[in-house]
């Protein structure tokens, strides 16, 4: 990832609220795609980095569109039961999904039966957001650097914990890959999306790698102590955190996007029409400077943008997948 020049967060109440503050009516559009309200599907619980991003999102986009653009929250399985829902629906363009990068790239390797198929399933529409993930411990650990994380998990193989927001998540699958190069077992406790942090502040688990923007009020209110960015460079809210490279590890950089897709099957007009929606959504001051204050990347593009990202990615990770044995059933 390149290097990313954020400003400093707001509570994500606040964001949502200025966004929405301004909206006119709806159903002035022009005829023809969208002519009812878009519901946009989450695959995570309300409160989420990604149902902060759709909220984010929805408010703007629906002012492009004319139409209210609802969110549905579907919640489970990695994002499996949100992706099953979607590929059922019209492909209309009126019913979308804000996917991550791990219900795509991931997922497909971790199951050995998956409800759907990324490639034949689904009209990949734009590319959202990115954001960087960064190591951290908790205070009661005692571990203040990657030296040290790295010494402690060498002397007691096994005995280090990490948390993680449930198998096959990203930050499951990070946190592999970093053990993998660094050459070190660490023992995994997993929970649901939103309860890794909790027992990172309490000390029930050591450590945990996770996206800033979730991280970043823990770090501030001194609860979580960082170790490292997976970034090319430090962040300028944290500059006294190195990268992990800076530390000595040679991980490959989490990719952390997010996509917008819909069922397979839609017609050019929708697929055209949302992504111009999109991409004039993200390129708003007011939209970009709001996302960066959660440290989320606006990431501009076509719908061969995030194909490529998502093939790119699962090639990697598709290949680390399999040669660390990880299947969830």
């Amino acid at each position: 990832m390149q290097r990313r020049d954020f400003g400093r967060l707001l509570p994500v109440a606040a964001i949502t609220a200025a966004l929405g503050a301004s909206s006119p009516g709806f159903g002035q559009g022009r005829p023809g795609f969208p002519n009812q309200p878009i519901r946009m599907v989450v695959p995570l619980a309300a409160g989420t980095l990604t149902d902060v991003v759709a909220r984010l999102l929805a408010e703007a986009m629906a002012r492009e569109l004319g139409q209210p653009v609802i969110i549905e929250n579907r919640a489970g399985a990695n994002g499996n039961l949100a992706a099953a829902y979607l590929k059922q629906q019209r492909p209309d363009g009126h019913a979308v999904m804000l996917a991550g990068v791990s219900m795509f790239a991931f997922n497909p390797f971790l199951y050995a039966s998956l409800s759907y198929d990324p490639v034949r399933d689904f009209t990949y529409v734009a590319p959202v957001v990115d954001t960087p993930f960064m190591l951290v411990a908790s205070k009661r650990s005692g571990i203040t650097t990657v030296a040290q994380f790295l010494e402690r998990a060498r002397a007691r193989p096994g005995e280090l914990t990490y948390a993680s927001a449930g198998n096959g998540n990203s930050t499951h699958l990070a946190m592999e890959m970093v053990a993998e190069a660094a050459d070190i077992r660490l023992t995994h406790v997993p929970y649901s999306a939103v309860s890794p942090f909790n027992s990172l502040i309490a000390g029930e688990t050591d450590s945990m790698l996770g996206v800033v923007g979730s991280l970043l009020p823990h770090i501030r209110s001194g609860t979580i102590v960082p170790l490292a960015v997976l970034l090319d460079a430090r962040l300028p809210d944290l500059p006294d955190v190195p990268t992990l490279h800076e530390a000595g590890l040679q991980a490959p950089t989490m990719p952390g996007w997010y996509a917008l897709v819909g069922p397979a099957g839609m017609p050019e007009e929708p697929v055209l029409r949302l992504n111009a929606a999109l991409q004039k959504t993200l390129r708003d001051p007011a939209v970009r400077q709001r996302l960066r204050e959660v440290y989320l990347d606006p990431i501009e593009g076509s719908p061969a943008t995030i194909r490529q990202s998502f093939e790119r990615d699962s090639a990697i990770w598709g290949a680390f997948i399999r040669r660390r044995g990880l299947r969830l059933g």
